[in-house]
């Protein structure tokens, strides 16, 4: 049986929020100068209702946001099953869900880009559970799976390009606390132990570009007394990539899955 992507772990958990004493030109400044649509409103962390662009047109400038913000609002819990918030938002119609705890508290918000992201890229223990079957399947090896800590200067890639688009996507991600665990195969064929980079290139160079020096990972290991050269390593070393600064960038528009009007006449 798959597990389930909750709610908690693709939410957007530093949110921002208006008072309910805030005046209407208050928050409209606020959206105007961000690239926020509206905001939860709040008593501390307690949630008092919802201000979007729309309720703050042909309102008093002056007036207070208690008075023209939608207060029966409709929130998802961070349990909740990604895929039936998916569906709360394509009912309702709206873009953003506030994420209560059951006291109530906000913690956090999806958006439906959140539920879409959920859906493209995940590094969930069914896809590293594969990868453990196929190595052992291949290679005849003992393998064990370990959460980690690495350190990307330590990481060999294993794909030699990454797509400036998704490249993107993955910095956005980082910098919103959203970022999926990679997923690595240590390999110690040698006296040092070899990081194999198989999942999580584009969250790699983003992190790098950001100056994040380490990330968590899933880390497959293969038993140090079943030595073996895996095909993914010949595959990096035929393409001369040694440390994720081998990897190029590659411009959107030449992404396999983008079509352009110029490329379809």
């Amino acid at each position: 049986m798959s597990a389930k992507a909750r709610v908690k772990e693709y939410m957007t958990r530093d949110v921002a929020t208006v008072d309910a004493d805030d005046t209407v030109d208050d928050v409209a400044r606020r959206i105007a100068e961000s690239d926020h649509n509206g905001f939860p409103v709040t008593d501390g962390r307690e949630v008092e209702g919802f201000v979007s662009a729309r309720d703050l047109l042909l309102a008093d400038e002056d007036a207070p946001i208690f008075t023209v913000m939608v207060e029966d609002i409709v929130v998802a819990h961070p349990e909740m099953d990604v895929i039936d918030a998916a569906r709360v938002i394509l009912r309702s119609g709206i873009q953003k869900l506030p994420v209560v705890d059951d006291a109530g508290n906000l913690t956090g918000i999806i958006s439906n880009t959140d539920v879409v992201r959920s859906q493209i890229e995940r590094a969930t223990p069914e896809k590293v559970g594969e990868l453990m079957e196929t190595l052992q399947h291949i290679h005849d090896v003992d393998v064990h799976e370990e959460r980690r800590r690495v350190r990307l200067d330590d990481l060999v890639p294993t794909q030699d390009r990454v797509y400036a688009d998704e490249l993107e996507g993955r910095r956005y991600e980082l910098e919103h606390g959203l970022a999926e665990p990679l997923v690595i195969i240590a390999n110690a064929t040698g006296e040092k132990e070899l990081l194999l980079l198989t999942d999580g290139h584009h969250r790699a160079l983003a992190a790098d570009r950001l100056g994040i020096e380490e990330m968590d990972a899933y880390v497959i290991v293969v038993a140090a007394e079943d030595p073996v050269t895996l095909g993914m390593e010949n595959t990096a070393r035929n393409e001369g990539l040694s440390s994720i600064d081998d990897v190029a960038v590659v411009d959107y528009a030449r992404h396999p899955l983008i079509e352009t009007t110029k490329r379809l006449q």
